[in-house]
């Protein structure tokens, strides 16, 4: 069964598959603001050699600090994946605090699954999973964002005892307990 855990070099083959499954979705372009679309803009050209996908890993892993430098905007975040053995399944991040900007439209914590990997249950698997980490983060109550048409992604929220709180410029806001 998945589990999430902290990035590893150890499933790097079945990653770049899942990244070649967002692109050809159409992830990825200038409009595209998702955690993956910037990381495919910011990454993917150091993914294929196991040098570069470990710089990749490693930076991943350093985001969690507060110690770490980031863009004006950005808070530490905590990312992990959704794996089996060498099996990507998904990803999740859990930014440790909100910014105005994540307030209205990014939350805590945001999550995506491969294509071929969803309707299955793991993003709310996922989402369950990362909800007593959050809490050790100090996150009593995590905040979650999905688009108005995204039922797929309102169920999985719903399914973890999010509570709708409002909707704001196309997306829908819920407050999800932690403990």
């Amino acid at each position: 069964m998945p589990a999430l855990s902290p990035p590893t070099v150890d499933v790097h083959e079945s990653f770049l598959a899942a990244m070649a499954e967002f692109v050809a979705e159409g992830r990825g372009g200038p409009d595209d603001n998702s955690m993956i679309a910037h990381e495919l803009r910011e990454f993917s050209s150091s993914w294929a050699s196991p040098a570069g996908f470990a710089g990749y890993v490693s930076a991943l892993r350093a985001r969690a600090l507060e110690e770490t430098p980031r863009p004006e905007g950005f808070v530490p975040s905590t990312s992990l994946w959704w794996a089996e053995g060498a099996e990507y399944y998904g990803r999740l991040a859990i930014r440790h605090r909100l910014t105005p900007r994540l307030l209205e439209g990014g939350g805590h914590i945001g999550y995506d699954v491969r294509p071929t990997a969803r309707r299955r249950g793991h993003a709310t698997r996922m989402l369950r999973a990362a909800l007593p980490i959050a809490r050790a983060l100090g996150i009593e109550t995590a905040l979650l964002t999905c688009d108005t048409t995204n039922t797929v992604s309102r169920r999985v929220i719903e399914a973890n005892g999010g509570v709708l709180e409002d909707e704001r410029d196309g997306k829908l806001r819920f407050w999800v307990p932690t403990a």
